[in-house]
């Protein structure tokens, strides 16, 4: 058997999650920074890439989703749109180059969203997410997890907020149980990570997460 590390190996494929204001995306750019120097003595490297978004048609589909008001069934087709196009142009022809995949957000946004938050049937979600992804998963998907009071109080005067940003609380802990159902589904697929303390002390966390993975 090839192992993960050896020449022509296939690449891993790590996400990052969690409601917005949890610090992922932050997070997201130091582990790729260290996961880059690791990795580049094997003549690998890193693709970082996004969800909605990560090629030209997801970008596209990515502002109609953030802004433009839809019905919650086309919001989630969309969503899948994008990443079906996602996958077969970015995410897995760099795995099978053997580079590693960094996505912030991936399906289980899509559940946590659309599925807790908006209330679509997670049975309508589970049908989608076979038919785009054909069984693919991440390897390893890091989920930040925070309350959402805490998550509106960081976002608060930040940036113009989108869409979903502005959601009310109420929104956010539906989509935050979302995604801790699914963490629990998948313990071996999922880091779970208290959001709510210093950035140091995650960082830390997150090199113990980077040795395992």
């Amino acid at each position: 058997m090839t192992s993960s590390n050896s020449p022509g190996a296939r690449g891993k494929f790590i996400t990052f999650e969690g409601i917005d204001g949890a610090g992922k995306s932050t997070h997201l750019n130091w582990f790729a920074e260290q996961l880059a120097a690791r990795l580049a003595s094997q003549g690998r490297q890193v693709v970082c890439t996004r969800e909605p978004g990560g090629t030209p048609l997801g970008e596209r589909l990515r502002t109609l989703l953030l802004e433009e008001p839809m019905h919650l069934e086309t919001e989630a087709l969309l969503m899948f749109a994008a990443r079906r196009e996602h996958l077969a142009r970015v995410i897995s022809p760099a795995l099978d180059r053997g580079d590693w995949v960094i996505s912030d957000r991936f399906t289980d946004a899509t559940f946590a969203y659309q599925g807790g938050g908006r209330g679509l049937s997670i049975d309508k979600l589970a049908v989608l997410e076979q038919w785009v992804q054909e069984g693919l998963q991440p390897d390893l998907t890091v989920l930040f997890d925070l309350a959402p009071e805490v998550a509106a109080a960081r976002l608060a005067g930040a940036r113009a907020p989108d869409k979903f940003e502005r959601e009310p609380v109420a929104f956010f802990a539906r989509t935050r149980a979302e995604y801790l159902r699914r963490a629990a589904q998948a313990p071996q697929r999922f880091a779970v990570i208290d959001a709510d303390q210093p950035r140091e002390n995650i960082q830390v966390i997150l090199e113990k997460i980077l040795i395992n993975v």
